[in-house]
């Protein structure tokens, strides 16, 4: 790592990631004929845990899986086998989202907003400058000797998604802070025009990439898919932030509090309480804002109701109100997304 670079800090007990990249890894080492009991054998990872749909892992926990399996296959390079195993369903509602997308531009975006709800191990950028576009991954988390594992593993399965979204091959350059893997020239047919060494780790391709339709392409669908990924991002905020404390209690209350209310269970003043959330560039209102729009989400999938019942429930004056809101927060109309929620089928 360069010196002029931020020290990457160890996995804490908050750092996870979805239960689907351990059975990924479980899946992969089978291949060698390393059965899930021998690789979770002496790890915190239990097979119940696996069988949690929406689960999580801790990513210390995540690591010493990938270091076992590359011990236990005698493969180093199995970062090139998992990209290369790399299904987008795997990745929820974000891949939900993804394969939805219009097109790779919005693909890219979506992964760059909402990747911080899989793991906090790293951040993507998406770069566009003249003719060439490039989507930076800058690691936030020291994953020690299986970094390698995990770089190449995100690289490679993400240009295998593009290709496999767009039903193109990208014309792309894929560059690593990494020195070069003494196993890179076995899988060099797999990404031939890696370049290892360089200042930062990157992936560079046309900007007229960014314009290729996804084969897959539903704009209601993916306002479904995008709508959860903003829900699993919100509740990533840190207990200590007011924002989110103020969140949790209108949970607890089953209802949306006025500042006042909110301010007395959190056992301040309103002007505390507004002091304290301006500091963390919001008010008041746009969390009750929030609230409403996760409600109203919530509320449009339950298909007994009505858009009259709908809009009561959130205490709005009229339908059009609530229409106009809506549009306001999704950028359809409540109608149009409850077509879109009615068919989880189209993953």
């Amino acid at each position: 790592m360069e010196s002029g670079r931020p020290r990457l800090r160890a996995p804490t007990d908050a750092d996870t990631v979805p239960v689907s990249v351990a059975v990924s890894l479980i899946e992969l080492v089978a291949r060698w004929g390393v059965t899930r009991e021998a690789l979770l054998a002496g790890s915190q990872v239990t097979v119940q845990d696996l069988e949690k749909a929406s689960g999580r892992v801790p990513l210390a926990s995540m690591n010493a899986l990938m270091s076992r399996a590359r011990e236990l296959t005698g493969e180093p390079g199995l970062g090139f086998h998992l990209g290369l195993q790399k299904r987008i369903s795997m990745y929820g509602f974000l891949g939900f989202a993804m394969m939805t997308s219009a097109n790779l531009r919005e693909c890219v975006e979506l992964a760059v907003r909402f990747t911080p709800a899989l793991s906090s191990w790293v951040c993507l950028r998406l770069d566009v400058e003249h003719d060439l576009a490039s989507l930076a991954m800058e690691a936030q988390i020291d994953l020690g000797d299986v970094s390698d594992v995990v770089t190449l593993s995100l690289v490679v399965g993400l240009g295998h998604i593009a290709s496999t979204l767009t039903g193109q091959a990208i014309d792309a350059v894929a560059e690593f802070e990494m020195a070069e893997p003494s196993y890179y020239a076995r899988f060099a047919h797999v990404m031939p025009s890696a370049r290892f060494g360089r200042p930062a780790t990157r992936v560079l391709f046309p900007r007229s990439a960014l314009d290729l339709p996804v084969a897959t392409s539903d704009r209601a669908a993916m306002l479904l898919a995008r709508a959860e990924c903003e829900r699993a991002l919100a509740a990533l905020v840190d207990d200590t932030q007011v924002s989110g404390r103020v969140r949790r209690v209108f949970e607890a209350r089953g209802r949306l509090l006025s500042l006042n209310e909110a301010a007395a269970e959190l056992g301040m003043s309103p002007r505390t309480l507004t002091r304290r959330l301006g500091a963390e560039g919001l008010t008041f209102s746009q969390l009750v804002e929030r609230a409403r729009r996760e409600q109203a989400l919530s509320l449009l999938q339950r298909r007994s109701l009505s858009l009259e019942e709908v809009t009561e429930e959130l205490n709005y004056s009229t339908v059009p109100n609530f229409i106009r809101a809506f549009k306001r927060w999704t950028g359809t109309t409540p109608a149009f997304y409850r077509r879109g929620a009615a068919r989880p089928s189209d993953a």
